[in-house]
């Protein structure tokens, strides 16, 4: 079993940053692919970027290559999704996702969600 808490949403202008964080409880979450996926007013949830329970194998969605980071602490049970170069299309409520699978990659089942923070990126 696995709860998420995800924190650090906010308001940022255009071309400003933010760093999520998704903190996790449970003994076996170093074992967990775990995700971030996002979902704004009107569309479905998205894919934003995986990360494999070995940090070694990280993917992203296109729009994120190149502008988000995902990373993890296992000793800390935390999981990060740094966003730069934000724009107003990144708005959206941003939900940390785990998988029993390791590898986090998109298309894994991803069964622990947390219950999302709101980004709002103002132009």
């Amino acid at each position: 079993q696995v709860q998420l808490v995800e924190s650090g949403g906010g308001l940022v202008q255009a071309g400003g940053s933010l760093r999520l964080s998704c903190a996790a409880s449970g003994r076996t979450f170093s074992r967990y692919g775990m995700a971030w996926f996002r979902q704004a007013p009107g569309k479905a949830r998205e894919f934003v970027a995986g990360i494999s329970w070995s940090r070694i194998s990280t993917s992203y969605a296109d729009f994120a290559k190149g502008r988000f980071t995902i990373s993890r602490d296992i000793a800390k049970n935390t999981v990060y999704l740094q966003m730069d170069s934000l724009s107003p299309e990144d708005t959206a409520v941003y939900y940390c996702a785990a998988s029993t699978d390791p590898s986090g990659a998109v298309g894994a089942p991803f069964r622990y969600w947390g219950q999302g923070t709101q980004v709002t990126v103002s132009s």
